[in-house]
């Protein structure tokens, strides 16, 4: 603060939002070193979250109006074989780096996962079976999208805890809080 460079995190919080500051402030950070904050920083964090908010409203309202399935209940193809595998990989990525306080590390491997497995690929991949004529494949990967979601949300919870709790409000069989769960 003496040199002039402090920042107001009520100013930022009231332009990108708590979320986004958080995010921005534990992205890529390592123990023991100093971190570099720009605008550049949070409008790339701002951006993922907006990712998260998108793919989780193409998720919620493809579900709209349907019964959706628990994942045990789900014929699963190739690829969300695939996608839950690749869940379980980053589930257990994030877990082992909490438990050792490498919190930048777990953000990278879920940003990683969020943003290229799931957003770029496995919903693109589910868009011509949600939009096709058989309701049976519909309805399984409207399982997994929730599945995956959920899963995703409760990762990110700790992280960006308001946008998480009001997305996870919105999801299908949704019980209580994000935190409970």
């Amino acid at each position: 603060k003496s040199l002039g460079n402090g920042i107001d995190p009520l100013e930022i919080i009231d332009e990108y939002g708590a979320d986004t500051l958080r995010y921005a402030l534990l992205n890529g950070i390592a123990p023991g070193s100093d971190t570099r904050f720009s605008k550049e920083k949070l409008e790339g964090c701002r951006n993922y979250i907006n990712k998260i908010w998108n793919a989780s409203r193409f998720v919620i309202m493809n579900c709209e109006g349907k019964k959706v399935k628990d994942i045990q209940d789900c014929k699963l193809g190739v690829q969300d074989k695939w996608i839950i595998s690749k869940l379980n990989q980053t589930v257990r990525k994030v877990t082992v780096n909490m438990e050792k306080y490498e919190i930048g590390i777990a953000l990278s491997d879920l940003q990683e996962f969020v943003w290229n497995d799931f957003c770029d690929w496995y919903i693109e991949l589910s868009k011509p079976y949600l939009y096709g004529d058989n309701e049976e494949v519909k309805d399984n990967v409207l399982g997994v999208l929730v599945y995956v979601l959920t899963n995703i949300l409760k990762l990110l919870h700790p992280y960006i805890p308001f946008i998480t709790e009001e997305i996870y409000q919105n999801i299908p069989n949704a019980k209580g809080s994000i935190m409970v769960s």
